[in-house]
């Protein structure tokens, strides 16, 4: 892989090297402007990097995040359509080129390991330059519930900059002062009654200098932001012209299936490529090489889909099974469990008082382990890539969460400039962290050297993609609660054990050897508003061959389930109320404290639930969680079927996640991380033997269907603060909140995922 100055300076950077010492002190890089103009239609003019406006008075708003469920070509464009005072009807979007403005840089920094309440002097140091680094040198990048957040201002700036200029635009042209003339719905509008729409002004004020001083609207003057709007994307959805990864069609497209190692990370050693394409319609055969961490195999390509798969049914090869043919997920949870017995202390993320003083002189102690699996992520779009190499150019069609990454390892593959490939991001079947990888992509390019003129659809089945997926780690976690006589807490020590992401995601998708704690691992255990009085947070970070990867809501998806159902344990130690016990921990936590209030006030916790003759007793369970800067509490009502299963019948849910955008799409993000939450915490669980998963479709790794789906009621709290993330904090309290219901419901305290009752 080559070195680029990229990767020269963020591997500097990872080994604090001085030469970055001076670079870090200069003011950050803009983010309004594009380093090459934006392409223009007829009657188009680009105001900056974010906006263009036409002389029919159309508003394109530039979307530098993928669409992928979250509703973020909605929330973004009425950021900038609310400054820009547009007529939101005639507002519409086009996927940004690739470029440094269009860099996310809130992720990364949300990503530094610190404990939300340390805002010191060393935290807003390393905030700073790990901004300036990635606004540089970052990706493009959809994740970490990052997106309304990372563009609140750029956004926010481009609509004012542009309102502003087509402001001085129309002052200049009545020959009126500039403070005369206001916005209103797509026009401005004079001191005398004139009246000028956007697209008459439009080519005029784009040539007019930016203001060197933006004037932002203050959030009594917003028009859309706060309001329930309607997704900007559900016409072309509803008729069917929404096109997703899997809908590009290129003039002579031809398709490609792929059947890949059934161990994970392995290839192909020999295969018989006459027989394959001896097949009716199939054009070509060849092997793919396992890169960015995915797995070989061979592609038949063919005129139409179903010929490249029917190619493949009786498929026969020899294998080369590599690293993983002896790997064991049942192994993996007695390493785990091993290290921690070992007496791992592992790297301490949050640590105050003295943990294990306190420990010593408790009254009693309370333990206990918990443990969740791998996990796949299961997208309703399966993997594909269409890519046309011509000419020494590529195109790509491709839905992904990384269009930068995507790129330049097509370029990789195909041993061309980065400039020589045009990424076309189209909308995601769901992204969930797997559409980080950029493993199927480049493969793509790889097949695509084959029909070198023609392009070349990889698409990958179910099959296939379940079993060659990049898995949420297995953890295991272990804690000990130290109590006084009146039941007080003293101590809360919890080491957990488990891969890490951020090292293996820096040396597949970049060259770079990973340094320092990766954060993930520990998220959702150590970064908690929970008062101890002595604690330590620790995880122990374990080498496996298994690559793995970031899925929704990443290390807070699995650490939540255990603070929040070892946190119950504790209440129930000491016979008090699950509520009133978080809130004694949360009393310098007024936002949180307000959250827990409110969802048992919208569950009606304490009272007794009305039985209903013939129909199974229910219970109740409470979680309190932060994550993404974002605020959720929720409370789960459950009962047992006749086979002793769990279901879900209500769950009432509650989030602060600053101010609310677009409170419409706020609720359809909460209720799809509870179901998704849901499908991992009933049935998720990914099993590999030999290196070979064993899951292969929907069958024996179910999602939530609608028969099992609860009622989800929402509330919003109100706010000032910036906006927060909103995609993932919903789902890490609904796992807790059922196993917790279940324990008050059975007397059994389930500890590991998915959750399963003992047979009567």
């Amino acid at each position: 892989m080559a070195l680029t100055r990229r990767k020269f300076i963020l591997g500097s950077l990872a080994a604090g090297g001085a030469l970055v010492v001076g670079w870090s002190v200069l003011p950050p890089r803009q983010r309004l402007h594009t380093e090459e103009p934006l392409a223009l239609q007829p009657g188009q003019a680009a105001f900056n990097g974010w906006v263009k406006i036409a002389t029919d008075g159309t508003v394109t708003v530039i979307m530098s995040k993928s669409e992928m469920g979250q509703g973020v070509l909605t929330s973004l464009s009425m950021l900038l359509a609310d400054e820009l005072d547009a007529d939101w009807s005639r507002v519409t979007y086009e996927m940004a080129p690739i470029d440094k403005i269009y860099n996310n840089v809130s992720a990364l920094v949300d990503g530094l390991p610190f404990h939300p309440d340390n805002q010191g002097l060393v935290r807003r140091a390393a905030s700073h330059l790990t901004a300036k680094t990635v606004t540089h040198l970052g990706v493009m990048m959809t994740g970490g519930s990052s997106s309304v957040k990372d563009l609140w201002l750029p956004m926010r700036e481009a609509g004012a900059a542009a309102r502003q200029m087509l402001q001085t635009a129309a002052a200049l042209g009545w020959e009126v002062a500039f403070e005369d003339c206001r916005t209103e719905n797509g026009q401005v509008l004079g001191p005398s009654g004139q009246v000028a729409d956007y697209g008459s002004l439009a080519i005029r004020a784009a040539g007019l200098p930016v203001p060197s001083t933006i004037r932002l609207k203050s959030p009594d003057q917003f028009k859309l932001i706060g309001q329930p709007t309607h997704r900007i994307d559900s016409t072309a959805k509803i008729t069917g012209a929404a096109q997703f990864g899997i809908d590009a069609l290129p003039a002579g497209l031809l398709y490609a299936a792929v059947q890949m190692c059934p161990t994970l990370g392995g290839r192909v050693t020999r295969f018989d490529a006459a027989k394959l394409t001896a097949a009716p319609g199939v054009r070509h055969a060849v092997a793919v090489e396992p890169l960015y961490g995915g797995t070989g195999g061979v592609a038949v390509i063919a005129g139409r889909p179903w010929q490249a798969q029917n190619a493949l049914k009786d498929f026969e090869a020899e294998w080369d099974h590599g690293a993983l043919a002896g790997f064991n997920s049942e192994a993996v949870m007695d390493q785990l469990t091993q290290t921690l017995d070992d007496g791992a202390k592992g790297f301490s993320y949050h640590s105050t008082g003295d943990v294990d003083a306190a420990l010593q002189g408790a009254a009693r102690i309370v333990s206990a382990d918990y443990q969740a699996p791998y996990l796949a992520h299961a997208t309703m779009e399966p993997m594909n890539c269409t890519v046309l190499l011509k000419d020494g150019r590529a195109t790509v069609w491709v839905s992904t969460q990384v269009p930068s990454m995507a790129r330049d390892a097509v370029a990789e593959v195909l041993g061309l400039p980065p400039a020589a490939v045009t990424v076309h991001v189209m909308l995601l079947g769901g992204g969930f962290g797997r559409r980080l990888e950029v493993d199927f992509i480049a493969q793509a390019a790889q097949i695509a050297r084959a029909t070198e003129g023609l392009p070349v659809q990889t698409l990958w089945t179910r099959e296939q993609d379940m079993r060659h997926d990049f898995y949420r780690p297995a953890c295991v976690s272990r804690f000990a609660a130290g109590l006084n006589e009146q039941g007080q807490l003293l101590a809360w020590k919890n080491t957990s054990a488990g891969q890490a992401i951020v090292p293996q995601v820096l040396q597949r998708g970049f060259g770079l050897p990973g340094g320092g704690p990766d954060k993930t691992t520990s998220e959702g255990a150590f970064d908690q508003p929970y008062e101890w009085p002595a604690a330590r947070i620790a995880h122990e970070a374990v080498d496996l061959p298994l690559q793995v990867g970031f899925w929704r809501a990443v290390g807070h998806s699995h650490q939540a389930f255990f603070k929040e159902c070892f946190l119950d344990e504790v209440a129930h130690a000491v016979q008090a109320d699950p509520v009133a016990y978080r809130a004694s921990l949360l009393q310098r936590h007024p936002r949180h404290l307000a959250v827990l209030q409110r969802v048992a006030e919208m569950s009606r916790w304490g009272e007794t639930i009305a039985s209903v003759a013939g129909t199974p007793a229910r219970a109740r369970g409470v979680a309190l969680h932060e994550s993404f800067g974002s605020i959720v509490a929720q409370v789960a009502e459950v009962s047992l079927r006749p086979d002793n299963t769990t279901r879900v019948h209500e769950v009432w849910c509650v989030i602060d996640c600053g101010l609310a955008v677009n409170p419409q799409l706020i609720e359809q993000q909460l209720e799809s991380a509870i179901v998704y939450g849901l499908s991992a915490a009933l049935h998720g669980e990914i099993h590999i033997v030999n290196g070979q998963v064993q899951a292969t479709n929907f069958h024996d790794q179910p999602v939530l269907r609608m028969n099992e789906c609860p009622v989800i009621q929402c509330a919003i709290m109100p706010s000032t603060e910036p906006p927060e993330g909103v995609g993932e904090p919903g789902l890490p309290p609904i796992a807790p909140a059922v196993a917790n219901a279940l324990f008050a419901l059975t007397g059994q305290r389930l500890r590991s995922l998915p959750l399963r009752l003992a047979q009567a």
